[in-house]
C-alpha cells in the first residue's frame, strides 16, 4: 500500500470513536502478536496491521507496554465473559453447567488461531509474567473457584466421590493443554477434536452424565 493510499485509508477511519479506535488497535495487536510474536511486536507493526499511522497508535496507547497490557486485559476479560455467559445461558443443573463451562473454552469467538497465538505470546515471555499476574490473576482465581464449585455440586447432587478440587484441576489442565496444542502444533487438530478430548476426560469422572460426544441425553 502506497503512502498516499494509507493516508487516505487513515482519513476515512478518523471518524471512529475513541473506544472503537482502541478496539481496532487491540485487534491489530492480537493479529501482530500472532504473526510476529511478543518480542517483534512493535507500535509500528501494529500501525501497519491496522492500516493507520504510527502517531495514531502512540496517541491512544503511548507505549508498547501500555498497548500490550491493554490487549492482555481485553483477552482476559473476553474469556471470562464468554464462560460466564455460557453458564448463564445453560440449564441450572450441575451436569449442564459443567458441559457449558467446558464447551466455552472452544467457542469459535474465543478459540481462534490468532487469539490462541496471542495468548501463547503472553504465556511464553517470562518478562510478561508480572503483567499477567497483575491483570489476569483475579480472573484465573474466579475461573478456578467456579469449576471447583461445579465439581463439588456434581458430587453433592449426583453421588460422585472424586475429590472436587483435584477433578477441577484435571479438567483445567486438560483444557489448557489442548489450547497449547492448538497454538503450537504444525498441523493442529480441529476444535471439535479438542472438545471431544475434554468430553472423554469428563466421562472418566462422571460416567453417568458424560460420554465421548459430551453430555449424555443432551
Amino acid at each position: 500500500m502506497s503512502e498516499a493510499e494509507q493516508e487516505s485509508r487513515s482519513e476515512g477511519r478518523r471518524k471512529l470513536s475513541r473506544g472503537a479506535r482502541q478496539a481496532q488497535l487491540i485487534e491489530a495487536t492480537i493479529a501482530t502478536l500472532a504473526k510476529q510474536g511478543y518480542a517483534r511486536t512493535t507500535m509500528g507493526e501494529v500501525a501497519r496491521t491496522a492500516g493507520l499511522s504510527h502517531g495514531l497508535v502512540n496517541f491512544h496507547f503511548e507505549t508498547k507496554e501500555k498497548l500490550l497490557s491493554t490487549t492482555l486485559v481485553y483477552l482476559s476479560d473476553e474469556y471470562r465473559e464468554s464462560w460466564q455467559s455460557a453458564l448463564e445461558a445453560a440449564p441450572p443443573d450441575a451436569p449442564d453447567q459443567i458441559a457449558a463451562f467446558l464447551r466455552a473454552d472452544f467457542d469459535p469467538k474465543i478459540c481462534t488461531p490468532e487469539k490462541l497465538s496471542a495468548w501463547g505470546s503472553f504465556w511464553g515471555e517470562a518478562q510478561t509474567r508480572p503483567m499477567y499476574q497483575e491483570h489476569c490473576s483475579a480472573n484465573d482465581l474466579y475461573y478456578t473457584s467456579t469449576i471447583e464449585a461445579l465439581c463439588q455440586r456434581m458430587n453433592d447432587e449426583h453421588g460422585y466421590t472424586s475429590d472436587a478440587i483435584l477433578t477441577a484441576r484435571v479438567l483445567r489442565v486438560v483444557t489448557e493443554g489442548l489450547w497449547r496444542d492448538l497454538m503450537s502444533m504444525t498441523e493442529p487438530y480441529e476444535r471439535d477434536e479438542a472438545l471431544a478430548t475434554v468430553w472423554i476426560c469428563a466421562a472418566a469422572f462422571y460416567p453417568r452424565h458424560f460420554g465421548p460426544q459430551g453430555l449424555l441425553g443432551a
